[in-house]
């Protein structure tokens, strides 16, 4: 029998030593190194002194000297290995210990099917329900697609190929983490960064980064601001300081007018007593009118400070219009600025009051207002006087207020000055008996400028008056007579 010589080339005698002093198993994985490459097969070094055979495909962008880890496949005459099946296993391995551990893993949503989304994760293919794809309800379900995101393994089992992960999970561990950190992190004083997440009627809530603080709306601004749509906008960076922390209740309250510069630290500058004001109407109340000097600041008119014949109802005092007139008060303390519409003294009005005004002298002023007792009447800027009710000159069945109406004017007689308690009473009745008297007086000085006629005088003017009223015959009437003689 012809036995033919058995041909082997260097490095198949290369492999067949190697082998020889090798000790694996199939379904080993092994850490080596790319010790060759040759054709469509690559060496790896396993063990330093053997080697085996990795098809040249696996590589991928792997070359010689390059670490690989790869899986036994089969040993004959050479022993066959494969990475990426060593990469599978690992890959399912990893997949195992995050449904132990809760590991999120790194996944890509690569399509969308009925109640969910197809996701690779590890390598393996598997499904994200809907409801889990987000921690809140979305409807905008395309926008994932293509999106590489972390999710959770739920549940994993390698012989029925199945794997269901949830992005809902990590989002809600990372929210609880963000959340623990920043109640940690912030304190009642401290001043921080976030960003507006909502807004609403009440206040704006404020994205602290793990936690949200609400900014009540008379804490966005120092002026007045009715909603907070009006200073702010969802997605908008702001400074705030923390007020007041609540673990237990989940609330943080915030400020951002702390921060700002208070427009009251000199107001007295800007807004001095008895100095004039522009301002805008801004709200009513019962007894006056809240008028806005700038933002952050608001006067109070009140109603006693009204022009005599201005009401509150008046159209020029309507919410929104414009206003002038002169401060009357500023008090830093209570933060609170009193405004008037009357025009003030350039003096204390009452100041050597008797050398203007004495008992017994006529005097002119406007009505300011009726009062149960009597009617006010101002005399000058920051001089009023009171007509009583028994002064006023008008019956009991009259009413006050229809007589006497605010802004008219009105002509009284002094009965009293009272400088020590600044009180002044007038009488529109002592004026007007005044008046009568002088007008009887005028008619007696004016009787008894004509001269007398005596009785005699008397009848002769009263015959000559009566001859006069005889009237004279017409000339008809005269030639008729004619005729009859």
């Amino acid at each position: 029998m012809n036995e033919k010589p058995k041909k082997t080339n260097e490095f198949q005698e290369a492999l067949l030593d190697s082998f020889a002093a090798d000790d694996v198993q199939v379904g080993d994985v092994i850490e080596g190194t790319i010790a060759a490459v040759h054709g469509d097969v690559a060496l790896v070094d396993i063990s330093g002194k053997s080697e085996a055979v990795l098809a040249r495909e696996e590589l991928d962008e792997l070359g010689t000297g390059d670490p690989v880890e790869v899986i036994v496949v089969s040993i004959g005459d050479e022993v066959r290995v494969s990475r990426h099946l060593a990469i599978e296993r690992r890959l399912k391995e990893k997949l195992s210990e995050a449904v132990a551990s809760g590991e999120p893993l790194e996944g890509k949503v690569v399509g969308r099917r009925k109640g969910g989304f197809d996701v690779t994760v590890a390598g393996v293919r598997g499904f994200c329900p809907v409801s889990q794809i987000e921690d809140h309800r979305t409807d905008e379900l395309d926008v994932y697609l293509g999106q590489t995101y972390k999710f959770k393994v739920l549940e994993y089992s390698a012989d029925d190929r199945k794997l269901v992960v949830s992005r809902a999970a990590v989002l809600r561990q990372d929210k609880e983490r963000r959340r623990t950190e920043a109640w940690e992190r912030l304190g009642e004083g401290a001043i921080v960064e976030g960003r507006v997440r909502s807004l609403t009627d009440f206040g704006a809530f404020i994205d602290l980064g793990g936690v949200d603080g609400l900014v009540h709306v008379t804490e966005i601004a120092h002026g007045r601001v009715a909603h907070p749509r009006e200073a702010l906008s969802v997605g908008d960076l702001v400074r705030v300081k923390v007020l007041e922390l609540d673990r237990e209740k989940n609330r943080i309250s915030l400020s951002m007018k702390q921060l700002l510069k208070d427009p009251w630290e000199d107001v007295g500058q800007r807004f001095p007593a008895r100095g004039a004001f522009e301002g805008r109407v801004v709200r009513k109340a019962d007894f006056g009118i809240f008028i806005e000097l700038e933002p952050g600041i608001d006067g109070l008119l009140h109603s006693s400070q009204l022009p005599p014949g201005t009401e509150l109802g008046s159209p020029e005092l309507a919410v929104g219009e414009t206003v002038r007139g002169w401060v009357r008060e500023v008090d830093t303390a209570t933060r609170r600025i009193s405004l008037t519409l009357r025009q003030l003294p350039d003096r204390d009005p009452w100041q050597r009051i008797e050398m203007r005004y004495q008992e017994g002298q006529v005097v002119q002023g406007k009505v300011e207002k009726v009062a149960d007792f009597g009617v006010f009447v101002e005399l000058e800027p920051g001089l009023s006087a009171l007509i009583p009710m028994s002064e006023l000159g008008i019956g009991r069945d009259q009413d006050p207020g229809a007589v006497f109406k605010p802004g008219e004017a009105v002509t009284a007689k002094i009965l009293s000055v009272d400088p020590g308690r600044q009180r002044m009473s007038l009488s529109v009745k002592a004026y007007a008996r005044d008046q009568e008297r002088a007008e009887y007086s005028d008619h007696l000085e004016s009787a008894a400028a004509e001269p007398a006629i005596s009785g005699f005088g008397a009848a002769l003017m009263s015959a000559l008056e009566t001859t006069k009223k005889v009237k004279k015959p017409s000339k008809k009437a005269a030639k008729k007579t004619a005729k009859t003689d």
